[in-house]
């Protein structure tokens, strides 16, 4: 009979009756697979999130289970469509009141450069307004693509140091875009 795993044991000490590993790679793959995703969709790429959370793609089976339409209910944002500039204050905000720690991915061109809207009253890119961490090309991206993108933003979690988040360095880059950090809950 084969062995089922869901989850790749982090590196660790193994033993007869124990495992032991650090703190961070037991949290890091807690996190990496209960991601709680709040979708901000204004177009297109949108409906191709919705076909993402289908029973043919099913993101639940990479720990997204439930969607939260609730900043304070979520870490991964998922940003997805065109955003105006008039829009960019709401979407800073969303951002801003969500828990840390948080991640944002960027699905389609819009969300990530403008896409084909090089005009004055569209954000040319999110990451004008808001860190971003993954960048999900195409218009509209597949499904798969999407996927992929989770899955990506879930090695970044898998890996990232519980005390990253408490460093200068993210500090400054909260502070780059306005964010003003207390307490470490921004």
């Amino acid at each position: 009979m084969s062995k089922v795993t869901l989850a790749e044991a982090p590196p660790g000490v193994e033993g007869a009756g124990f495992f032991a590993t650090t703190l961070d790679k037991a949290i890091g793959l807690a996190r990496a697979n209960s991601l709680w995703p709040l979708p901000f969709a204004t177009s297109c790429c949108g409906i191709e999130f919705m076909a993402t959370m289908g029973s043919t793609y099913d993101l639940a089976r990479f720990g997204a289970e439930r969607p939260s339409f609730s900043p304070r209910q979520a870490d991964m944002l998922l940003v997805m469509g065109t955003i105006a500039k008039k829009m960019a204050p709401v979407l800073k905000q969303v951002y801003i009141q969500m828990a840390e720690p948080r991640w944002v991915i960027a699905v389609g061109a819009c969300a990530s450069s403008g896409g084909i809207f090089d005009t004055y009253s569209v954000l040319q890119g999110i990451d004008e307004i808001i860190p971003v961490d993954v960048y999900v090309p195409g218009c509209p991206p597949r499904p798969e693509a999407i996927l992929d993108g989770v899955l990506k933003l879930q090695e970044i979690v898998k890996n990232e140091s519980l005390n990253r988040r408490n460093t200068p360095e993210y500090k400054a880059l909260l502070e780059k875009y306005g964010i003003v950090t207390d307490n470490g809950n921004g």
